[in-house]
C-alpha cells in the first residue's frame, strides 16, 4: 500500500508540475499576443498555443485564418495576374507578368550590388594612392574625393524614406501644439477650422509649382547642404501630410474628460504643467492616430512630389522608367508598384507598434 501511494503522490505532483509549466506557457503567449498582433505576427499565436497542448483542432482553424486564407488569396492573386498579364498589349509590349518583375528585382539588386562594389574599389585605391604619397613625402597634399556614382534602386528607396520622414516630422512638429491650441481653446479652432477646410483636399501636383517657386526664391545659397529637389519634394509632403495629426490632435484633446480637467483647475496646475502631464496623455491614442494617418498620406504625396521636382527617389525612378521605354521598363514600373506599397504597409506597422508602446488600450 505504500508504494502505491507514493507511486500516486509522484503521479499527481508530476502531473501538477506539468500543468504549472503549461499554465505559465500561456500566460507568456497572452503576454506578447498584442505585440505580434501590432508586428503582424498574430499567426504565431495558434503556433504557440498548439505548442503548448491546447486545442489542436481549435488552433488550426485560427491558424488557417490568419495565415493559410492570406496565403491562398495570394497565390490566386498571382495566378490570375500570371494568366491574364500576356494577354494585355501596351506600347511597350505585353504586361509583365510575376517572373518578369521578380526577374528585374533580382538585376536591380545586382546593379545595386555592383555599384558598391565600384564604390569599395575606389576608396581602396584612393587609400591605397594616398599612403604611397606619405611614405615618399610626409609633407604630401592628401586629396580625398567622395566616389561619384549613379544613385541605385536602394539608394532612391533610401532617398524616399529620408525625404517622406523629414516632411513627416516638420508636419508633426506644427500639427501637435496647433492641435493642443486647437482643442484647449474654441478660440483658436475658430481660428484654424477655415484654414484645414481649404488646404486639406489641396493636391499635391498644386502645391508643387508654388512649393518649386518660393524654394528657388529663398534658398540661393551657393554652398547649399539640401539639394533644392529634396527640399522641394519635403515641403510638399509637410503641406498635405500635416492636417491629419492636427485634426486628431484637436478632436483628441477637445474629448478629454472634464473631470481631469476639473482636477486640474482644484490642483492648480500651471499651463505647461497641465499640456505635459495631463492633455498630452489623455490625447497620446488619437495623437499617433493622425500621425499612422499622415505618414500614409505623406509616403502617397511623395511619389508625385518626387516625379515633378526630380528629386532622386522612387517617383523619380517611377518618371525616368516611363521616359525610357524600354522592354524592361513596365516590369521595373511594377517592382516601384510593389516597393511602394510594401514600405507603405511597413512604415504603418512601425507607427502601429509605437502606439502600442507608449498608449494603453483595453487589450494591453
Amino acid at each position: 500500500m505504500t508504494i502505491a501511494t507514493d507511486q500516486l503522490v509522484a503521479d499527481a505532483e508530476t502531473r501538477a508540475a506539468r500543468e504549472a509549466r503549461r499554465q505559465r506557457w500561456f500566460s507568456r503567449i497572452t503576454k506578447i499576443e498584442g505585440y505580434l498582433s501590432v508586428l503582424g505576427l498574430g499567426f504565431v499565436v495558434p503556433i504557440l498555443k498548439m505548442i503548448g497542448g491546447d486545442n489542436v483542432k481549435t488552433q488550426s482553424k485560427e491558424l488557417w485564418r490568419l495565415a493559410g486564407v492570406p496565403i491562398v488569396a495570394m497565390v490566386i492573386f498571382l495566378g490570375i495576374w500570371a494568366v491574364l498579364a500576356p494577354r494585355v498589349q501596351t506600347s511597350l509590349g505585353a504586361i509583365p507578368g510575376p517572373a518578369e518583375v521578380w526577374e528585374q528585382v533580382t538585376v536591380l539588386v545586382a546593379d545595386h550590388n555592383a555599384e558598391r562594389a565600384k564604390e569599395k574599389a575606389f576608396y581602396e585605391r584612393q587609400d591605397k594612392r594616398n599612403a604611397e604619397l606619405r611614405a615618399a613625402d610626409p609633407n604630401a597634399e592628401i586629396k580625398v574625393r567622395s566616389y561619384v556614382g549613379k544613385p541605385t534602386y536602394i539608394d532612391k528607396i533610401l532617398t524616399s524614406l529620408k525625404t517622406v520622414f523629414t516632411g513627416f516630422l516638420i508636419g508633426t512638429a506644427m500639427a501637435i501644439p496647433l492641435g493642443i491650441l486647437a482643442g484647449l481653446s474654441p478660440t483658436v479652432n475658430a481660428a484654424i477650422n477655415p484654414f484645414v477646410q481649404i488646404f486639406k483636399p489641396v493636391s499635391p501636383l498644386a502645391w508643387l509649382p508654388l512649393v518649386t517657386m518660393v524654394v528657388s526664391a529663398l534658398y540661393t545659397s551657393t554652398d547649399p547642404m539640401f539639394e533644392k529637389s529634396f527640399l522641394v519634394s519635403a515641403i510638399t509632403v509637410t503641406l498635405c501630410s500635416l492636417w491629419p495629426t492636427l485634426i486628431n490632435t484637436s478632436l483628441g484633446v477637445a474629448s478629454i474628460d472634464k473631470d481631469l480637467m476639473n482636477v486640474a483647475k482644484v490642483l492648480r496646475l500651471g499651463w505647461a504643467k497641465k499640456v505635459f502631464k495631463l492633455v498630452i496623455p489623455s490625447s497620446l491614442p488619437l495623437i499617433f492616430t493622425g500621425m499612422r494617418l499622415s505618414l500614409g498620406v505623406g509616403w502617397m504625396v511623395l511619389i508625385a512630389a518626387e516625379m515633378l521636382a526630380q528629386n532622386p527617389g522612387l517617383g523619380k525612378f517611377v518618371w525616368d522608367e516611363f521616359q525610357n521605354g524600354s522592354s524592361s521598363s513596365l516590369a521595373r514600373i511594377m517592382v516601384a508598384v510593389f516597393t511602394i506599397g510594401i514600405i507603405g504597409f511597413l512604415l504603418d506597422r512601425v507607427m502601429y507598434a509605437l502606439q502600442a508602446a507608449f498608449t494603453f488600450s483595453g487589450k494591453r
